[in-house]
């Protein structure tokens, strides 16, 4: 016995060490994430390197074009969206801020070029590159991964590193030999860029290794004001500066001093300034490039908080840990692996955005352009809401609440620093720009209040800041919608598309209220949302402007996106933007019998090319028939079918837009990605399982992609997803179970989903037709 229990001990180490020898590693999922999907034609996406929901977006632009062209908009500007376009074959360098698949734009700011050679301070132009600091660049010599970029800057035989902090990117790059070598700090490059935009720009030289600065500009964000602490890893030599600034009438009295060269500060509204370095074959030249929304200390401050040291492939580790460890929320089964590089670069694009903003100690810049401190949440900008309401912040609802969350109270911050006292419609860098229509705040509020995701502390603030913004009679026809029961066609150009949007958030509100127990709330918002009625013609079957007098708008094409009172879409598609309704929808318009071949047609006819010629937002990519899936407005059209007597078109017609919408390759996505929404509809529809209509507490069932997939939750429980006889004919859902229960009907319950569960769909080749 005195043996054994001496040799007790010896056992138990030999036995946990075979358990852990045993213990599977997980996989690593950021090999299936691609940064370049979406970077050629409508994707918007770019390539750089960033960190989950990153205020850093590191990434090349590779043209300098202008949003003006003789006065007028240049629309060969709106390729640069996102700063890089796949086609292009000069980078003009690294800027620090991109948004991710929008379809306008703003930031690229404080871009850094590395060069050889004489000192060139203008960009050149692509087809003379050598005339300017940019350089050639091939796809076979570029990398792009979660967290980190890389590319050979051929004209300068550099190599160039990239990756970052939530607050920091970091440069690395690779010098060719002992010839002069600069780093271009270009303070006037940047996104729909003009010659006016930039405000003021400052830079300071703190000493031979540190310069701070800013710039203010004016653009989609009017007052937008970005700081910057810039550390090199060895002293520069020498640096100059030029100013670009038209010619003013008053210069005060700088005049006196060569500030070309060697002075320790600039001012004005065109800058470009170069550091000299001496530099030997196979020298690597490392620069920390911090962001604050506040000030040059906070950006000193963030670049000492996050990344004190200069180990590069250690803070690219540090990020693409990151990257593993939000890709793991959602791990899947299946044998193709486009599917797997599909599924996990939708998952990497939909947590790009919104952004954090604010420095490492809670500080940022509020929409009123003062200092406030987030107290109990993370401040994000960054919001698109037009698009991400549909299915980006619901996927969050699901996955990660906490942060949907700190997303709304950062929505419930900026209403109170809204002068108009309005909840965000589309807000970036402590601006409201106003881009599109609706107030899908609201939408987002309500879901995660209805969803538990809101502190009950907090509801009744969420809910006054929701009445109060849809109370605004000056906003976009909102007055003649309270009188009318609709927005009027001499008031908008967008009227009907007006309407059925400010239905659906009525409706949300209606919930809300409804929730928190105010039944004068929710009768005066479920009587609104049911205004969608009085756009909707009965004698055409679709949504049609309408006039003042009552009387329905004569000239009308059901087809065209142009001047039919429909904000980037046609009466196709808008006619079915009722989501919070689609069982009245389907009455209206005659029911089952009448409306399943209508939606039928929309996947089957043919649009001629003139309807492409009319927007810049939508090409043949992007659509299947009728059907718009290249933007939002249609997005939950094809789960329409689980409404009538036959679903299981929804299941055909989900499968077939995940097949010819979606692909892993650079020109992979039909579509503006549009801050994470387009992957968002990827992911849910993947999954087996759509949000129709944010705020219901419901998902319309689809036909899973997946193999299988466990959704691990934040409250710790699993959501398991089982799919037997799945393949690429096997498209129809012949029965599903929800925790060994029969789901009678097409649709799950969230609460089902987020207290976790095992969901079994059983696929088969043709359709159950019974109901």
């Amino acid at each position: 016995m005195k043996k054994l229990k001496k040799l007790l001990p010896l056992l138990l180490l030999a036995t946990t060490a075979t358990f852990a020898q045993k213990a599977p590693t997980p996989e690593n999922l950021v090999q299936y994430a691609h940064p370049m999907v979406g970077t050629q034609k409508m994707g918007h996406t770019y390539p750089g390197a960033t960190v989950p929901f990153g205020m850093v977006q590191l990434s090349p632009d590779t043209d300098t074009l202008s949003y003006e062209q003789n006065g007028k908009y240049n629309p060969d500007i709106y390729k640069y969206c996102a700063g890089y376009n796949y086609d292009d074959r000069t980078i003009v360098g690294f800027s620090h801020t991109h948004f991710s698949g929008t379809g306008h734009s703003d930031l690229g700011d404080f871009l850094l070029m590395p060069t050889t050679g004489p000192l060139q301070l203008t960009p050149g132009t692509a087809d003379r590159p050598q005339s300017g600091y940019r350089s050639a660049f091939s796809h076979q010599n570029e990398v792009a991964e979660p967290a980190y970029y890389k590319v050979k800057l051929d004209d300068h035989n550099i190599l160039a590193e990239l990756t970052a902090t939530t607050r920091v990117g970091f440069h690395q790059y690779t010098f060719p030999g002992t010839e002069p070598a600069h780093i271009i700090l270009d303070m006037m490059a940047g996104i729909y860029n003009y010659p006016d935009k930039n405000v003021w720009s400052y830079v300071r030289i703190e000493n031979d290794s540190l310069v701070t600065g800013y710039r203010q500009t004016t653009g989609w964000g009017r007052t937008r004001t970005e700081y910057f602490a810039m550390q090199f890893s060895k002293p520069f030599k020498s640096y100059g500066a030029r100013k670009y600034d038209p010619k003013e009438i008053y210069r005060g009295f700088w005049g006196r001093f060569d500030q070309t060269k060697n002075w320790p500060e600039q001012a004005g509204r065109q800058l470009r300034l170069y550091f000299d370095f001496n530099t030997v074959a196979g020298e690597k030249i490392k620069v920390k490039f911090a962001l604050s929304p506040l000030s040059t200390a906070g950006a000193v401050a963030n670049m000492r908080a996050e990344l004190p040291g200069w180990n590069f492939d250690q803070t690219r580790r540090a990020g693409q840990q990151l990257w593993q460890q939000e890709l793991s929320k959602i791990t899947i089964q299946t044998p193709n692996r486009a599917d797997k590089e599909n599924f996990y670069t939708a998952l990497y694009h939909a947590c790009l955005s919104p952004t954090v903003y604010q420095d490492a100690d809670g500080q940022y810049r509020g929409l009123d352009q003062q200092t406030h401190r987030a107290e109990g949440f993370t401040n994000y900008t960054t919001f698109s809401l037009w698009d991400t309401f549909r299915a980006l912040h619901p996927l969050f609802n699901l996955l990660q609440p906490t942060r949907n969350a700190n997303m709304v109270m950062s929505m419930l911050a900026h209403y109170d620093q809204s002068p108009e006292h309005m909840l965000p419609v589309w807000s970036h860098h402590a601006n409201e720009n106003w881009c599109m229509s609706g107030y899908h705040s609201v939408s987002v509020v309500a879901d995660a209040v209805l969803n538990g995701a809101v502190p009950p502390a907090q509801a009744e603030r969420a809910l006054a800041a929701c009445v109060a913004t849809a109370r605004h009679r000056w906003y976009d026809g909102l007055g003649e919608y309270l009188d009318l029961g609709y927005v009027p066609n001499e008031r908008s150009g967008t009227s009907v598309s007006n309407t059925l949007e400010f239905a659906y958030d009525d409706w949300c509100i209606a919930q809300l209220a409804r929730k928190l127990g105010h039944a004068d709330l929710e009768k005066e918002f479920s009587k609104r949302a049911g205004f969608w009625q009085n756009v909707f013609d009965a004698r055409h079957n679709f949504m049609r402007p309408r006039l003042a007098n009552g009387n329905f708008r004569e000239k009308f094409d059901v087809l065209s996106t142009n001047g039919q009172g429909f904000i980037e879409g046609n009466s196709w598609n808008y006619s079915l933007a009722v989501p919070h309704d689609p069982k009245a929808l389907i009455a209206l318009m005659g029911g089952n019998r009448v409306f399943v071949p209508h939606l039928d047609s929309l996947f089957t006819m043919h649009l001629p090319d003139s309807f492409f010629a009319e927007t810049e937002d939508i090409t043949r990519e992007g659509i299947i028939g009728g059907y718009v899936h290249g933007n939002e407005p249609a997005h939950h059209a094809a789960y329409l079918y689980n409404y009538t007597d036959q679903p299981w078109k929804t299941q055909a017609q989900v499968r077939n837009i995940l097949a010819r919408q979606y692909h892993p390759t650079p020109d992979g996505l039909g579509g503006n990605d549009d801050c994470g929404q387009m992957s968002a509809w990827y992911l849910f529809s993947a999954l087996g399982f759509y949000p129709v209509a944010p705020g219901s507490g419901q998902y319309a069932l689809g036909s899973p992609l997946v193999h299988g997939a466990v959704l691990h939750l934040e409250n710790g429980q699993s959501f398991t997803i089982q799919v037997k006889n799945q393949s690429a004919k096997n498209v129809y859902v012949q029965s599903a179970t929800l925790n060994g229960q029969r789901l009678a009907q097409p649709f799950l319950a969230q609460q089902d989903v987020a207290k976790g569960g095992t969901l079994v769909f059983t696929m088969g080749a043709k359709p159950v037709k019974t109901r």
